[in-house]
């Protein structure tokens, strides 16, 4: 059998395996290039994003997710007022009480509860407030904290929207029945007066 020209294709090795000849074709530096290169950007990638503390963590990446989602979805709503009349047509409403149900979940469940019946920070169920009388105080509440920072200021961390539908939200959990056998934390405070009525427009009276 006739043998290919050795200088077109490499060296042809010594060795056969079942009389197949083997060239001597090695792979081509810039092979080599990139897979070292490759090596070395792990490496650096590995210490980077799991010590630095540079390097956003898998919540914090959550957290800039969905401030991008929600930057979309105010859009539609503008710059809400923490104001009464706000708060009250937000309660209940069918559209933005799910967003406001997710930034508690995302912020507020570790102390209150996922129902808001209290673990380390209190009940959000009962008639019982220490920090506010009002409705509109539970924005400022959320805004600037409480009780020596054991309740976190979140101004700093949530949009001006999030605190409003949080604030609507949170009114809205006053009277929830929370199902038995559910642990609750006991009444704290003082019994404040009723939430002023929902507008007749949003309740559809």
């Amino acid at each position: 059998m006739t043998q290919p020209d050795s200088g077109q294709y490499g060296h042809l090795l010594e060795h056969e395996y079942d009389g197949i000849a083997e060239y001597d074709n090695p792979t081509p530096g810039w092979w080599h290039t990139i897979f070292l290169g490759s090596v070395l950007f792990s490496v650096f990638y590995f210490f980077f994003f799991t010590f630095s503390p540079m390097a956003l963590t898998e919540e914090e990446q959550h957290a800039e997710a969905q401030r991008r989602e929600f930057q979309k979805l105010f859009a539609e709503i503008g710059e809400l007022e923490a104001d009464q009349a706000t708060i009250l047509s937000l309660m209940g409403d069918p559209q933005w009480m799910p967003v406001a149900e997710g930034v508690f979940a995302t912020n507020c469940v570790s102390c209150h509860g996922s129902m808001g019946q209290g673990l380390v920070g209190p009940n959000l169920t009962d008639d019982y407030f220490k920090n506010l009388t009002e409705i509109t105080q539970i924005a400022e509440v959320i805004q600037n904290g409480a009780a020596s920072g054991a309740m976190p200021a979140w101004g700093n961390r949530l949009h001006p929207n999030e605190i409003v539908l949080l604030a609507a939200y949170v009114a809205d959990m006053r009277g929830r029945t929370i199902p038995p056998g559910t642990r609750t934390r006991d009444p704290e405070g003082e019994v404040i007066p009723p939430w002023p009525p929902v507008p007749d427009s949003v309740s559809g009276e």
